[in-house]
């Protein structure tokens, strides 16, 4: 081996060592106090990853603030809300790797100030103070105040006016959207007064902007979101990228988290669902009038749900007037249809097929979101096996009953009508494969010791006979 093959080999040998190394805090430190609650949190970068997720908790380990927030390939992340006051915060940095699992790396931590006074106001980042041609279903949004924990707004169609929102408490958040649409071409005011424990910032001023006149017929012109209530995902198929099928001019992709907050996720035709929970996707078309751009949106909730396999722990099959009626008696966590004798459908959501002709059959389980599929064979071939050889009715709670065994392959009890007989042919007894068995009496009085016939029908008018002993 030359020496420039030896040193490329030695080089990547140590990016790739680096790239297994886990950064630490460059600001705030490990074990840093009085840190600010506007602080934007730093590490050292790592070659050789694909992205890193900062997860913020008051004990180790711990999600409570921030759980895996992903910040790409940026070694920085700012709270958007800030951090809690005087309060000990543990900080979990985990990296991306190729071909690898998560690298969680050790817990850091520091402590916050303790905030003394109000906060600051402050200003609409969106729509700009002043400004023209809102839409009248605009996001109100506005820039962190540091220290707030709280925000409460005013919306009014006057200075000093309150007839849209009324010191409404909006909590830790940087955006609203009022429950009504806005009213067209008229002067909006707002005012946002942030507050924490030590009271609310004051006087905050007042802000307009002015709503547009738009004449496009939104109705006629927003794009389908077919995006269905629920999307399953199997279990352990996470990350999973789901594609929107419509056509339209833009897509955004949210995820909901439980305080009603959302994350943008994506821009773009499909997103990358790292987690099950509630989602929503807006599909919008871009109209142009008059120069100006008019955007017609449609939006849809929908939850991501973990899905399994089926698995048919039994049939159950009855005679009825009209054929067969088969039950499919299944287990699992999915959402699942039904069919039979073809594997491709007609699917149904019912587990009960009726007016079935007799015979042998198949039937067809499978997971509407794509996980799996289960089959059984019904009215399978009746055999020896399925009558035990002897029973002991002697009341000691062992083989005290003589009956048909279900299969162990699929436990169906394909039998209809079982009758016993001595060995001069008399007829004993008349069993329901579904009882308990018979207890080897007859007429309420106990026969002996002794071997005795039966015979056995399937529903499908096939016949078993064979012989059984009677212990004693």
């Amino acid at each position: 081996m030359d020496k420039r093959t030896l040193h490329i080999l030695l080089l990547l040998t140590a990016l790739f060592t680096q790239a297994q190394e886990c950064p630490q805090l460059t600001f705030p430190i490990n074990e840093a106090t009085g840190v600010p609650v506007n602080s934007t949190i730093t590490w050292n970068s790592v070659d050789g990853i694909f992205g890193y997720l900062i997860s913020l908790g008051t004990t180790p380990g711990g999600v409570d603030i921030l759980n895996q927030r992903s910040a790409g390939l940026t070694n920085s992340f700012t709270p958007e809300t800030g951090l809690p006051d005087d309060t000990t915060i543990y900080v979990t940095i985990s990296m991306f790797l190729e071909n690898q699992q998560l690298k969680v790396c050790p817990v850091e931590v520091f402590s916050t100030e303790d905030v003394t006074t109000p906060p600051p106001c402050t200003g609409l980042n969106d729509p700009m103070n002043n400004a023209t041609s809102i839409n009248v279903n605009s996001m109100i949004r506005w820039d962190y105040a540091p220290t707030a924990t709280g925000y409460r707004i005013n919306i009014g169609t006057a200075p000093g006016e309150r007839d849209i929102e009324a010191n409404l408490d909006v909590g830790n958040v940087l955006e609203y959207r009022p429950q009504d649409e806005l009213p067209l071409d008229q002067d909006i005011f707002v005012q946002i007064i942030p507050y924490n424990e030590n009271g609310s910032a004051a006087p905050c001023s007042t802000q307009r902007f002015t709503t547009g006149v738009p004449t496009v017929d939104c109705s006629q012109n927003a794009p389908d979101n077919n995006i269905p209530a629920i999307v399953g995902i199997c279990a352990g198929n996470l990350p999973k990228t789901v594609e929107s099928e419509v056509r339209a001019s833009g897509f955004r992709w949210f995820q909901i988290a439980d305080d009603g907050s959302e994350i943008l996720l994506s821009e773009s035709r499909e997103a990358a669902l790292e987690t099950i929970g509630l989602y929503r996707l807006e599909t919008y078309n871009n109209i142009n009038e008059f120069g100006n751009i008019v955007e017609c949106a449609t939006s849809r909730e929908f939850r991501v749900i973990f899905s399994d396999p089926p698995t048919i722990n039994s049939v159950d099959i009855s005679r009825r007037m009209d054929g067969i009626q088969i039950r499919v008696n299944v287990s699992g966590p999915g959402d699942y249809e039904y069919a039979f004798d073809n594997e491709n459908g007609p699917y149904q959501d019912s587990p009960i097929f009726s007016g079935v002709p007799i015979g042998e059959r198949i039937v067809f389980v499978r997971d509407k979101y794509g996980c799996g599929i289960a089959q059984r064979r019904v009215e399978s071939t009746l055999t020896a096996k399925n009558f035990p050889p002897f029973f002991t009715p002697n009341g000691d709670g062992i083989n005290d009953f003589w009956q048909f065994i279900p299969s162990a392959e699929n436990g169906e009890i394909n039998v209809e009508k079982i009758y016993i007989f001595d060995k001069y042919g008399v007829l004993l007894a008349q069993l329901d494969p579904r009882s308990k068995g018979w207890n080897g009496d007859a007429n309420g009085q106990p026969l002996p010791s002794s071997d005795y016939w039966f015979k056995a029908i399937s529903f499908n008018r096939k016949e078993i006979k064979g012989h059984f002993t009677l212990k004693r």
